[in-house]
């Protein structure tokens, strides 16, 4: 019939099968096709008749072979079960293709964050509120409201992505601040997942497991559920997870993110993202920031973003150690708060750590926030860096909580940079890549 396999399957993509929206279906469809072609072929090696060398003849005319192919999944749709609109399922991998075919949309996001990152603070409950718009040709706007918990004020930002410019604006109308920053490929990418953007929750929840939630109906419109509790949908920042996802079974697009993490046994966030919108009209002029002449820039203060990089990491590292001689316990972004605001009280620090205090109430108020803030950034710096590594899989394990600064010997840090090669951070903050034999060894060196 055709010559081989591979001839077979550019035949089938001729016959539009891709049209089944139903990415399993599909699949089953050519797995069938694939069968039935090669137990013919099995068949016709068996017989050498003049019928066998005259059906090869036939099927040298591209017609016949499109013709014959129809047969066959003809053949197979017969002893398949009707696929009706009724029994179908959705797909998830098709619901990102839909996703992503949509030139621009907007929806709103609901959190409440509930607890407090420090153990000793009384309970808090913070909330946000906000409303995205994203356009694969202009980039992406939100509006973010947040209640200050002392005071209970609403504090307003708006923020914009432009991927053209590799730029992003942060403003702050209360406060008559705000902030321009430049940005890589690699940063663009993850302020996206920092965002909430549905794209990449898609993406997210398809490297997880997941479970079906099977059919409902949310404001008249019928919904098939997904669920995720894996922990790597958070990228490790949260102990426990629990992601569900509805979308509606017409259009194959998302109508309700529903997310719960709790964090360190002391914070929990719920989000909730709806009232999607798809294929808004949107111009360019929506996307251009309008900062007026009276707001000052945030880096004119001394403020910059925490890098997310080996370097700013060590950064933190020696910082920490500088001012109490030994390593933070954990270096998820939580915890790590938590140790720095316990410092502030703490008389367990080293003579450069009271300096330090004691030089910190002579300062202004401003003085004092300008450096209580490059202090900060260099402890973000390693917890983003941390957080980054679980993000791209890249094997990540801290032994802080037993690796002093004088074991210069003991694995202190390690992270995976190809099949074969560790990165290390020793106790000293010396580094080296080692393979993963050697990684083996230094490992049963380090205390547990």
């Amino acid at each position: 019939m055709f010559k081989d396999e591979s001839e077979f399957k550019k035949v089938i993509d001729r016959l539009n099968i891709n049209t089944e929206p139903n990415q399993k279906h599909r699949d089953d469809l050519r797995r069938q096709m694939l069968c039935v072609f090669n137990e013919a072929k099995q068949q016709s090696q068996k017989s050498a008749t003049p019928d066998g060398v005259l059906r090869r003849i036939i099927m040298k005319s591209p017609i016949t072979k499109l013709a014959a192919a129809a047969a066959i999944i003809i053949a197979i749709l017969v002893g398949l079960p009707f696929f009706s609109s009724n029994s179908s399922s959705v797909v998830l991998a098709d619901v990102l293709e839909r996703i992503e075919q949509t030139r621009a949309f907007m929806y709103k996001m609901e959190m409440t964050m509930t607890g407090d990152m420090m153990s000793h603070m009384p309970t808090r409950k913070q909330e946000i509120q906000g409303t995205t718009i994203i356009s694969t040709e202009y980039g992406v706007k939100w509006e973010m409201s947040v209640n200050d918990p002392n005071t209970d004020k609403k504090i307003t930002t708006i923020a914009y992505i432009l991927p053209e410019q590799k730029l992003m604006f942060s403003i702050m109308p209360g406060q008559k601040k705000y902030m321009r920053m430049e940005l890589n490929d690699d940063l663009l990418a993850r302020m996206k997942k920092q965002n909430n953007d549905p794209r990449e929750m898609m993406k997210q929840i398809l490297a997880c497991k997941y479970t079906e939630l099977g059919r409902s109906e949310i404001n008249g419109i019928e919904v098939e559920g997904f669920k995720t509790t894996d922990p790597m949908f958070s990228a490790g920042m949260a102990e426990d997870v629990e992601v569900k996802l509805w979308v509606d079974v017409e259009t194959w697009l998302p109508v309700l993110w529903e997310i719960d993490m709790k964090m360190n046994e002391q914070m929990d966030i719920r989000a909730v993202i709806s009232d999607f919108q798809w294929d808004i009209p949107v111009v360019a002029s929506d996307f251009e920031p309008a900062i007026p002449a009276d707001y000052k820039s945030l880096e004119e203060e001394g403020y910059k973003m925490p890098s997310m990089t080996e370097e700013g990491a060590l950064e933190g590292l020696k910082f920490f150690a500088e001012i109490t001689g030994r390593y933070p316990k954990k270096v998820d972004l939580m915890s790590l708060a938590q140790e720095l605001h316990a410092l502030k009280d703490s008389e367990d620090l080293t003579d450069a750590g009271l300096k330090s205090r004691e030089e910190m109430g002579r300062l202004t108020r401003e003085q004092r926030s300008e450096k209580m803030m490059n202090q900060r950034q260099s402890i973000q710096s390693l917890g983003m860096f941390y957080m980054m590594l679980i993000t791209d899989k890249k094997e990540p394990a801290y032994y802080g909580q037993s690796v002093a600064p004088d074991d210069t010997e003991a694995v202190l840090m390690r992270w995976k940079v190809s099949d074969d090669q560790y990165r290390v951070i020793f106790g000293n903050l010396s580094t080296l890549d080692v393979s993963a034999e050697k990684l083996a060894e230094l490992e049963k060196l380090t205390p547990k």
